[in-house]
């Protein structure tokens, strides 16, 4: 199979955006004998003129042989789907081979170390637009599957059948939602009915794999776009039963309010917030509602024991009844973030609810969560800069 060949005047990639270091292992995979690109969002970022956050890698070598080209900078990773992950200090970039096999089987791919060529290892790939090589040494894009023009005209599809596609790797559903989300693409009709066809497939997925593509966009800054796009396909009433209650509830507003926060401080800032925090910004707006309701049942005010026992209900009733597993720290912190609010900025002024100045280890997380809330309510700046001011006083 050939590919439709772009050149620089066509697809206008400035190659001063590609990675440094990209190039270098692309060279020199070159220069050992080896084919091999840019590929996957790094080829799709660079086309929409967007900051790449990854540069992977694909080459005709196996994995011994980038591990000879690279020597101590290589580790090899991974039994079922191996991979070399190459070192420049702090930064790895991740380099695969080409995979072949048969793109039509509808078994789950539990294995993928059978070596092809780039034409057969496009196949293997999601979406038309993460099916794009990028050439530096000829400056060409390879187009092997449409990718191209569907990057032009905003479309997303799978390659290949989407029945097929999803029941091969049903992540592919959330990726799919998650393009929708950060880039506004529309979905090309055959591809969004199998999705609605297939959609309790996500239950045979990797639990940890699902919470991974979950916090990503909890971190991408298109966090509220993803979640109402999760809410329409059904999937967080498949995948998190407890917040699909919260988001297509009464309250909805308070929820997607707390993450169009969270997506404002991801656009305007390079570093991202814990994984801590994010659940907190899932969790907290509902402990907040459920103990209005509480207090106005019992007529009388919630005591912080009330709260403490409440929110680890809360946290409980989520982890218990989500398809996804979260980690059990950060579930505590979570906790401790969500509690402490209310030592922060307490129910009411009675004297039980003043505290000394915490020395928690999680406290500058739960002061950070505060200062999220202040940017909804902005009565709360306040109390957040008097708290800042104090731990700052402290630490003198």
């Amino acid at each position: 199979m050939k590919p439709q060949i772009y050149t620089e005047e066509e697809h206008q990639i400035n190659q001063e955006h590609v990675d440094p270091n990209a190039l270098e292992v692309i060279f020199r995979l070159k220069q050992g004998g080896h084919s091999a690109y840019l590929v996957g969002g790094g080829v799709r970022d660079l086309l929409l003129q967007r900051t790449p956050k990854d540069f992977d890698i694909s080459t005709s070598a196996k994995p011994e042989e980038i591990k000879q080209l690279f020597g101590k900078r290589c580790l090899l990773i991974g039994k079922r789907f191996r991979l070399a992950h190459i070192r420049f200090g702090s930064q790895i970039l991740e380099v695969s081979t080409f995979r072949a096999g048969d793109p039509e089987s509808t078994s789950l791919i539990v294995r993928d170390n059978h070596w092809g060529c780039a034409d057969e290892d496009v196949l293997r790939r999601d979406f038309t637009i993460n099916g794009l090589f990028y050439d530096p040494t000829t400056r060409t894009v390879l187009d092997y599957i449409g990718g191209y023009e569907d990057l032009k005209r905003r479309m997303l599809r799978t390659i290949g059948d989407p029945h097929i596609r999803f029941k091969q790797d049903p992540v592919r559903m959330i990726r799919l939602i998650k393009f929708r989300a950060r880039f506004d693409f529309e979905v090309d009709h055959r591809t969004e009915k199998a999705m609605v066809q297939c959609k309790e497939e996500i239950m045979k997925s990797a639990p940890a794999r699902v919470l991974e593509e979950i916090f990503k966009m909890l971190e991408s800054g298109s966090s509220a776009n993803f979640f109402a796009l999760m809410l329409q396909y059904d999937f967080l009433d498949i995948l998190f039963p407890c917040f699909h209650h919260f988001f297509s509830g009464s309250f909805s507003d308070v929820a997607y309010h707390y993450l169009k926060i969270i997506d404002q401080i991801h656009q305007e800032q390079s570093l991202l917030l814990d994984r801590s925090i994010l659940l907190a910004a899932l969790v907290f707006p509902i402990l907040e509602q459920e103990l209005i309701t509480l207090s106005e049942d019992r007529q009388m005010p919630m005591t912080f024991g009330d709260i403490v026992h409440l929110s680890q209900s809360l946290l409980r009733g989520i982890s218990t009844s989500s398809f996804t597993h979260f980690p059990k720290k950060i579930l505590s912190t979570t906790h401790f973030i969500t509690i402490l609010q209310y030592r922060l900025t307490p129910l009411n002024n009675k004297p039980r609810f003043q505290t000394k100045f915490p020395s928690h280890e999680d406290f500058a997380l739960s002061l950070q969560f505060l200062k999220l809330r202040s940017m909804i309510n902005p009565k709360l700046k306040k109390v957040y800069v008097d708290w800042k001011n104090a731990r700052e006083a402290l630490a003198q």
